[in-house]
């Protein structure tokens, strides 16, 4: 999005990876930004869960304005093969039998891909220990390693680990099946019901940044997706684009907040984060 932005607004557009808290330092940081459209934000769903795990400086509908929803991924259940476990309903029985036991890697409290193991605890009635990772890079390599039974984590990056056969793709949590790949089953299909959990990512502008400006860079925004070799781009790295302008990306927000707020209080993660 930076490069292509760049020369669509005649000014360099500089990227800022403020990373840590599960992104709560780099909301924090747009949230106080000057509203004046050179400060703006891309961040995945974790702005409308983090306000339910723990407190945090940001309210997502009253601190941010939005721009454009920029597409998803979907999550992956993964695991070696060396660990035995063959698929959702074999996890599930094995968890059943030995209740704590079974442990898994997730990029963090609260991440949208530790709710996704949350969810289908909840909806499978089972119970798995989390083991929360400062990032989706160690949480990989703590499934690699078999430091953990299983691991959680944005389908970024897997696919050669899958291909390759050093990871088994237990379920991933999109709608459909991922073109790429097509061995892998979604929850629906693995027998867990209403468990889409995708990793979406949002383009935001600080409150009160002038509507002019909001509506140019969503007009930028969606000629960028719209363009192939960008669309392919995202793809490989993992990403389905699908543009929603800012009227649609509000009414997201104000829909989906209130369901992950729901998913976090029943799998009871906002009492551990309170606990902290």
């Amino acid at each position: 999005m930076a490069a292509e932005l760049a020369p669509k607004l005649g000014k360099n557009v500089i990227v800022e990876n403020h990373i840590g808290a599960v992104g709560n330092i780099g909301l924090s940081t747009g949230a106080r930004a000057e509203p004046d459209g050179y400060t703006l934000v891309v961040v995945t769903n974790i702005v409308l869960i983090n306000p339910s795990v723990s407190r945090v400086a940001y309210d997502p509908l009253r601190d941010f304005a939005p721009i454009a929803f920029l597409g998803a991924a979907p999550n992956v259940i993964i695991t070696r093969p060396a660990s035995g476990i063959t698929s959702i309903a074999d996890l599930s029985s094995r968890a059943r039998a030995n209740p704590g036991k079974l442990n898994y890697a997730s990029p963090g409290l609260g991440s949208v891909s530790q709710l996704a193991v949350e969810l289908l605890k909840l909806r499978a009635n089972i119970d798995i220990t989390h083991i929360p990772f400062n990032g989706a890079a160690p949480a990989l390599q703590a499934a690699l390693a078999g430091t953990t039974d299983i691991a959680s984590v944005s389908i970024a990056g897997l696919i050669g680990f899958i291909r390759s056969g050093e990871l088994k793709g237990l379920a991933q949590t999109g709608s459909e099946r991922w073109f790429d790949l097509p061995d892998v089953p979604t929850m629906g299909e693995a027998g867990i019901p209403n468990a889409v959990v995708e990793t979406s990512q949002l383009f935001l502008a600080p409150a009160g940044t002038p509507a002019p400006i909001i509506r140019r860079l969503a007009e930028e925004t969606e000629v960028i997706l719209q363009k192939p070799d960008i669309k392919a781009k995202m793809l490989n790295a993992g990403f389905m684009v699908k543009y929603e302008g800012p009227e649609d990306l509000h009414s997201r927000m104000v829909r989906e907040i209130p369901r992950w707020k729901e998913i976090v209080e029943r799998a009871g993660l906002n009492a551990a984060a309170a606990g902290k």
